[in-house]
């Protein structure tokens, strides 16, 4: 069983996303100017999954960090999404902290040499 890495921001449109058109979704005010999130990554909150309406269209976009990338279709969107998942994952496992193996140093024993020259 895969380990979902992403919160569903709108389950609705999320589910109608990936079964039918979304082109009946209606968007608010706010979200014809910065769309409406569907879905966001646990590990990296930049990176988001939108739906957005450019030139009358719906379109999914993808935002990750300081870029964009706009899909047409749900499958091409979240195919995107979960590539930059994996890649968030990676960096995460890579920048885990790795617990060393502590060694005991055996205590060494200074002698004090009392000649002097």
């Amino acid at each position: 069983m895969d380990i979902i890495n992403y919160r569903i921001s709108n389950k609705q449109v999320f589910e109608q996303a990936q079964v039918r058109s979304i082109s009946d979704v209606i968007l608010s005010e706010e979200e014809l100017k910065n769309g409406m999130k569907l879905a966001v990554s646990k590990e990296d909150k930049s990176l988001e999954l939108y739906l957005v309406e450019k030139d009358d269209k719906k379109m999914f976009e993808v935002r990750w960090d300081d870029s964009e990338e706009l899909f047409v279709g749900w499958y091409s969107a979240w195919e995107n999404f979960t590539w930059c998942l994996s890649i968030v994952e990676k960096e995460a496992v890579e920048e885990e902290p790795v617990e060393e193996e502590s060694v005991e140093e055996e205590p060494v024993e200074v002698e004090e040499n009392s000649s002097t020259i």
